[in-house]
C-alpha cells in the first residue's frame, strides 16, 4: 500500500466524522484540500529525504568502487614483485569493498524505487488537489447561492401569510370608503347659476339635435310615400 494510499484513508475518516456531525459544506470542503495540501507537503518531504539517501548510498557506493579498483592495482603491484602474500591480502580487501558496493547498489536501486513512487504519488495527488481546490470553489459559489435562495424564499413565505393578506384587504376597504365618501361630497349640492344656465344650454342642444332627427326621419317616410 502506498503512502498516498494510507494517507487518503485518515483523510476519509477525518471527512467522514464532519459528515456524521453535519459541519457547514464551506468548512468541510476546505478541510479536504488543507488536508490533501499538508499530505502533499509531506510527500514531498519524504521524497526529498529519500533522494537525499539515494545520494548518499550513491556516494558511498562509488567509493567502495573506487577502492576496489585500488587494491586491486595494489594485487597487481604485489604480483608484480612477486609478493603473494601481499597480492592475497589486496585481493581479500578488493573483495570486500566489491561486496560492499553490490550491497550499496541493491540500497541504491530501494531508494530509487522509493523516489520513484513518492513522484508518482505526489503527481497523482497535485492532480486532485487540483480537482478539489475547482470543486472547492464551485460548491462555494453554490453553497452562497444556496444560502441566498433560501433566505428569499424565508421572505417570500414571511410575506404570504393570512396576516400580510388580511392587512391588504383592510386597506383595500380603506381605498374604497376613501372613494364613495368622496362621491358624496356632491350629493345633495345645489347647483350655482353658471351650472344652471350650462345646463339649459345643454338641455337646448339636445332638443335641437332631437328636432333634427325627427325632420330627417320625416323627409325619409315622405320619400318613401312617394315611391
Amino acid at each position: 500500500m502506498g503512502i498516498f494510499t494510507r494517507v487518503r484513508d485518515i483523510i476519509a475518516s477525518n471527512i467522514n466524522a464532519m459528515l456524521d456531525k453535519a459541519e457547514n459544506p464551506d468548512r468541510l470542503v476546505k478541510l479536504m484540500v488543507q488536508e490533501m495540501e499538508d499530505v502533499l507537503v509531506d510527500l514531498k518531504a519524504s521524497c526529498a529525504g529519500a533522494m537525499a539517501s539515494a545520494k548518499r548510498v550513491q556516494r558511498a557506493e562509488g567509493e567502495a568502487g573506487t577502492r576496489a579498483d585500488e587494491w586491486d592495482k595494489k594485487a597487481r603491484l604485489a604480483v608484480d614483485k612477486n609478493r603473494e602474500d601481499l597480492a592475497r591480502e589486496a585481493l581479500l580487501e578488493k573483495r570486500r569493498y566489491v561486496e560492499r558496493a553490490e550491497a550499496l547498489r541493491t540500497e541504491l536501486e530501494s531508494h530509487e524505487s522509493l523516489v520513484k513512487q513518492y513522484k508518482e504519488e505526489i503527481a497523482q495527488l497535485e492532480d486532485k488537489l487540483g480537482a478539489a481546490r475547482e470543486k472547492q470553489r464551485v460548491l462555494v459559489q453554490r453553497h452562497i447561492h444556496a444560502k441566498k435562495k433560501k433566505k428569499a424564499q424565508e421572505n417570500i413565505r414571511r410575506v404570504d401569510t393570512t396576516d400580510a393578506f388580511g392587512r391588504l384587504e383592510a386597506l383595500e376597504n380603506r381605498i374604497d370608503r376613501m372613494e364613495v365618501e368622496a362621491d358624496l361630497v356632491n350629493v345633495g349640492r345645489r347647483q350655482t347659476l353658471e351650472e344652471e344656465f350650462d345646463q339649459l344650454a345643454a338641455d337646448e342642444e339636445l332638443e335641437k339635435e332631437l328636432t333634427d332627427l325627427k325632420s330627417s326621419m320625416g323627409k325619409v317616410a315622405k320619400k318613401d310615400d312617394e315611391e
